[in-house]
């Protein structure tokens, strides 16, 4: 196998700064211990742990790439748009990331609201107590409250039951859009990749339309190998990789130790045939 697809690359997981429940410099630890030899953290809309992440990578000898992940709003859609090797100095996407973040306040305490009607009281101070970073209250952290306060057995089930849409304390907000994340990704000198493919409820022509528009805007790459992709999923995004001559990339999208579906680089390699996104750092 081509050395560079075979190395150990995580090119997406989150901390405490966003809705991980480990701080930078312990991801750090848990990629070292899992053999990473490239990382990159990619905490949503949010790069506060950018620093600290680098300086762990470096002590523990990993190559370190910063990153973050995007939140933006497709076709009434939320959909995630990694980027990587950025500048966290950038002030345009230091910017950017502050103007998406607005309203997940109000957002979360619409979800409050709703979830009180179904009987389930106290969920937007509970969320806060998971939420290691105020701006970025989320639907994980509710989904933690509703699994500590015995509604559900675990997160996927909550993500069942609740906080979807149809279900109570499900609240669409309005995120950054395409054009927006891709300009501020580049613009800090970042290569744009297009987050877990598999898990949007977009229509096959949607995700044409997704996969087109994204490279006429300079984006890069799209996961093929993540931790919510299935072994089908991945030959079915490495061939969109080749169909389309993006870049593939790798990365568990690591949140917590009993959360998340992999670990810190436990992933496979990329399919053979694919060019690796980390050639452009490595």
């Amino acid at each position: 196998m081509n050395k560079s697809l075979a190395l150990n690359a995580d090119l997406h997981c989150h901390s405490v700064v966003s809705d991980g429940t480990l701080t930078p410099e312990a991801l750090a630890e848990r990629a070292y211990t899992n053999g990473v030899q490239l990382w990159s953290l990619t905490d949503h809309d949010e790069l506060g742990g950018q620093a600290c992440a680098q300086v762990a990578a470096t002590r523990f000898g990993i190559q370190y790439v910063a990153g973050v992940e995007i939140s933006i709003t497709w076709l009434d859609h939320t959909v995630h748009i990694v980027g990587l090797g950025i500048d966290p100095s950038n002030p345009g996407l230091i910017e950017g990331l502050r103007q998406t973040r607005d309203g997940r306040r109000n957002r979360a305490q619409a979800m409050a609201e709703q979830l009180s009607k179904v009987g389930i009281h106290g969920s937007f101070e509970g969320a806060q107590l998971y939420a290691g970073n105020p701006e970025l209250i989320s639907r994980t952290h509710f989904a933690r409250f509703l699994v500590e306060q015995g509604f559900c057995r675990d997160t996927e089930t909550v993500f069942k039951n609740y906080l979807v849409a149809g279900k109570p304390g499900y609240v669409q907000h309005r995120w950054a859009n395409l054009e927006n994340a891709v300009q501020w990704i580049r613009s800090a000198g970042g290569v744009a990749v297009i987050a877990h493919p598999g898990r949007y409820h977009l229509t096959a022509l949607q995700m044409t339309e997704l996969y087109e528009r994204f490279k006429d805007l300079g984006g890069l790459g799209i996961e093929v190998v993540t931790g919510s992709h299935s072994p089908d999923q991945y030959h079915t995004f490495a061939q969109i990789a080749l169909n389309y001559g993006f870049m593939a990339s790798r990365g568990s999208d690591f949140h917590d130790p009993s959360e998340s579906h992999t670990d810190l680089g436990l992933l496979p390699p990329l399919p053979s045939n694919l060019t690796p996104i980390w050639s452009v750092f490595h």
